[in-house]
């Protein structure tokens, strides 16, 4: 089995209940590490009144312990939520485990530790000096975001030939489609022949680009007739029931362009995964869920369960 190293997210969230609880379940698939230290989980566990299983390994230091405070944003529970990460980056990175899955961490927590990250993502670039790409989803359906945490109003300028060919290419070879990848348009109606905006015209010859170069290689998996991917769609249709019959990969060129329909339809099976990374990083699809932890509430697993059988795949 895999070994896999789980970054335990703000443990003033869920993250540690659903590591506790679903423990024998992932257990059965990979072995996992969890970047916690004794101390922190024997807290954390006596507060979810959980019993801690003997197999569940642990960390012997990841950064000073503090009192967990259910559901506030804390400036010491965002620096042990960043130390367990780049702990858990730092086993994967000298391979002594085979991948990592990240539970929810709370952005302005890291914010308040000093961190200047966004998010996992974002470091992840920094880390390695990669053009890391999200992809979020579940086997039905996966998204990737061309921009990501940037203001709409920046979305337009951001999008040029020669970054989107790149994004493209890599994103094929990373994810490995068997399908045509469905691009999403920017404009409504898709620009409507350039009607209603020319950014359609800059992605179809991004397509174009990363079309020619891309089969050269000759993908295995499709044809030299297949289309890799298609012409840029018509947004607000692109998710209705008869297109989803033909695609599973959609390539978005805005947050809630892709997000939005996706979450609308898996939000509790989505993951998040980190293509064109020498690691492999999966995340729940999910947050800290600060309304209800500790407070003894049933909690889905289906992202956290999905995110660890992903990897397994891989």
């Amino acid at each position: 089995m895999k070994k896999v190293a789980i970054s335990i997210g703000d443990l003033n969230g869920i993250g540690i209940q659903l590591a506790l609880e679903n423990h024998r379940t992932i257990s059965k698939e990979v072995v996992p590490l969890y970047c916690i230290d004794r101390v922190m989980l024997e807290q954390a566990a006596k507060k979810l009144q959980l019993s801690i299983p003997d197999d569940f390994q642990t960390i012997d230091t990841i950064a000073p312990a503090f009192k967990i405070d259910a559901g506030v944003v804390s400036g010491e529970s965002g620096i042990y939520a960043y130390a367990s990460f780049v702990k858990a980056v730092a086993l994967a990175r000298i391979q002594e485990v085979d991948a990592i899955c990240t539970l929810p961490i709370h952005k302005k927590a890291w914010e308040k530790a000093g961190v200047h990250y966004k998010g996992h993502t974002d470091a992840l670039r920094d880390f390695f000096d990669a053009e890391a790409i999200m992809m979020l989803g579940c086997d039905k359906m996966y998204v990737a975001l061309f921009t990501e945490h940037i203001p709409l109003k920046e979305v337009a300028s951001s999008i040029n030939e020669k970054d989107l060919t790149r994004f493209l290419i890599n994103f094929y070879h990373t994810a490995k489609p068997t399908t045509t990848v469905a691009v999403l348009g920017l404009n409504p109606h898709a620009g409507d022949d350039g009607v209603l905006g020319d950014e359609e015209r800059i992605i179809e010859k991004a397509i174009k680009q990363a079309t020619t170069y891309l089969k050269k290689g000759n993908p295995s998996h499709l044809t030299p007739h297949s289309p890799l991917f298609t012409p840029p769609l018509v947004p607000d249709v692109a998710f209705t029931p008869n297109a989803r019959k033909h695609y599973v990969h959609y390539i978005a060129m805005y947050h809630d362009q892709g997000l939005a329909p996706l979450k609308a339809l898996y939000f509790d099976e989505g993951i998040n995964v980190s293509l064109n990374l020498p690691i492999l990083r999966t995340s729940v699809d999910h947050g800290t869920a600060f309304d209800i932890a500790y407070k003894g509430a049933q909690l889905n697993n289906l992202s956290y369960i999905n995110a660890i059988r992903y990897i397994t795949c891989k």
